[in-house]
């Protein structure tokens, strides 16, 4: 089902409202506004128009509801709402058309020692106002035990697998969950009778309890199991979903709001309500992916004490800065750099995931000290126009110069002139290892120390040897990162050093990084490198 109109007089936060023009083809509608603005009491009047219309009761709670007290009420039409494809509004179909979360999802600890018969869910309501909690996980526990023991007695599974007809259910939820987190996946749901609750993978523990997960990790899955579970009830309904990003960083949230989307049917509807960086960056792109899927309804700087009529706005520039500034407020202005450069850092490869943004950092401070050098992933990320960081900044900081750095690698020229095409940067030498490891760094590194003329020439010819000794691994003659483990133990060896770096990235890090400064060839190769 999909809402076409809704309408609300003398409601909470509105006098007279009406939002219509919803597109009947939307999947996805969000409400975007400042905290304070409507967003939830929005939610309340579709909770309420639900409860009247399937008859599943409705509260008395005239201080919560009612805006003006002495402005006339009529509890059956004070929400109006208009579905597309609806001519009767019984009350057994609408029963099934809505189903709605709190912005109070906690649920952060359950254990399930026995199992009782489990209600529809529709049958009654577990929250009555949008400031209440919404506990669902051990409910949801208790409903995926429930269909899976009714799967098993079905007659039409007799010549299935036990472990086929178990992971038609849980093999969703874990499909689900890779693709949001890249270390956290259902395991198992222990013993139902015993010590039922859901067990994880996590980084190497294959038995990682619920109630350790983080606030985030939680958040997510408690949304993603209930969606699963309650499309066996609600599978054409409107789905709405206050704030649906709570205790989760910016790209978990987008990753959240794109799972989401996915699972509700196209039939179906999702709302939420957003003031999120990572729920709007999304949906955004949504939008731009799929074409009148996805509507926006803008709540900011709107006078609902009036009479007002609100339609799905379009995403153009002006608009778009709007939603920014209020995800950010007026924070960007403050902390803004004059200049921000993404370079490479992938949590997949080194220890120290921001060693090349430290790098860079520490050789530019004194000259460039209104640069910020951010780790933001592999090459291969990084050159992708809609890199989310590139896309997230270039949003935020609309008057920050920001661009990409990336190593040449094995680049051709003509893969080069692509890049700076684009407005990436790229390295004239291989990788930064390149430049720390110069012959003009490791001879300052020598002076420095006072070495003696011997040990200097030593620690070239050891440099030297160790390359060879990588290009007979099969390597690049310019692979310098290659040899550089080895390098690096020669050089300790060699001017007998101690507290110099305890692995190869802090002693490029902490012992050649100072060396690069700006009377050297190699700190100018870089600055003409990376600055325009």
């Amino acid at each position: 089902m999909k809402i076409k109109e809704i309408k609300l007089n003398n409601f909470k936060r509105f006098t007279d409202l009406t939002i219509t023009n919803i597109s009947d083809k939307a999947r996805l509608v969000v409400i975007i506004g400042p905290n304070g603005s409507g967003k939830s009491a929005l939610f309340d009047a579709l909770h309420h128009w639900y409860r009247m219309k399937s008859q599943t009761g409705w509260l008395d709670d005239q201080l919560y509801y009612i805006k003006e007290k002495d402005e006339s009420f009529d509890w059956n039409q004070s929400v109006q709402v208009s579905l597309y494809n609806v001519d009767s509004y019984q009350s057994e179909l609408i029963k099934k058309s809505m189903y709605f979360r709190t912005a109070y999802r906690n649920d952060p600890d359950f254990n399930i020692t026995s199992l009782g018969r489990m209600n529809l869910p529709y049958s009654s309501l577990k929250i009555h106002r949008f400031i209440d909690n919404d506990q669902t996980v051990s409910e949801n526990y208790q409903r995926l035990i429930s269909l899976t023991l009714a799967g098993v007695y079905n007659e039409n599974n007799d010549d299935k697998k036990v472990k086929t007809l178990r992971e038609e259910l849980i093999g969703k939820i874990r499909s689900s969950m890779k693709n949001v987190f890249d270390d956290l996946n259902l395991n198992n749901i222990g013993d139902p009778l015993g010590d039922g609750a859901f067990y994880f993978e996590k980084s190497i523990s294959k038995s990682f309890h619920y109630k350790n997960l983080a606030g985030g990790e939680k958040s997510a899955f408690d949304i993603l199991l209930d969606i699963i579970i309650k499309l066996q009830y609600y599978p054409e309904a409107i789905y709405c979903i206050d704030e649906p990003e709570a205790h989760m960083h910016t790209e978990l949230q987008g990753k959240l709001l794109e799972e989401i989307f996915n699972l509700i049917p196209e039939k179906g509807q999702l709302w939420i309500t957003t003031h999120s960086l990572g729920m709007m960056r999304k949906a955004k792109e949504l939008a731009q992916r799929n074409p009148s899927s996805v509507d926006f309804i803008d709540f900011h700087d709107i006078d609902f004490d009036s009479s007002c009529v609100l339609r799905p706005v379009s995403i153009d520039r002006v608009i778009w800065e709007k939603f920014i500034s209020i995800a950010v407020g007026d924070i960007s202005d403050l902390i803004k750099p004059q200049t921000i450069v993404l370079c490479e850092g992938d949590k997949q490869g080194r220890r120290y995931k921001n060693f090349d943004a430290d790098c860079y950092s520490k050789i530019f401070a004194q000259k460039h000290p209104d640069v910020i050098f951010v780790s933001a992933g592999a090459a291969t990320e990084l050159e992708k126009d809609d890199n989310l960081a590139y896309t997230i900044l270039k949003d935020v900081l609309a008057n920050t110069q920001i661009f990409r750095l990336i190593d040449r690698d094995d680049k051709s020229d003509p893969e080069v002139n692509e890049c700076r095409k684009k407005g990436i940067k790229v390295l004239s030498r291989r990788h930064l290892e390149s430049y720390l490891f110069d012959e003009e760094i490791l001879n300052k590194l020598t002076l420095d120390l006072n070495a003696s003329p011997e040990q200097q020439a030593e620690i070239l010819k050891v440099k030297n040897d160790k390359i060879q000794e990588s290009i007979s691994r099969g390597n690049p003659p310019d692979d310098i990162k290659s040899a550089a483990g080895n390098i690096y133990v020669e050089i300790k060896k060699i001017l007998n050093l101690t507290q110099c770096g305890n692995t190869l990235d802090a002693f490029m890090r902490d012992t050649l990084v100072p060396l690069i400064t700006e009377e050297t060839n190699i700190f100018q190769k870089l600055e003409k490198d990376i600055f325009p």
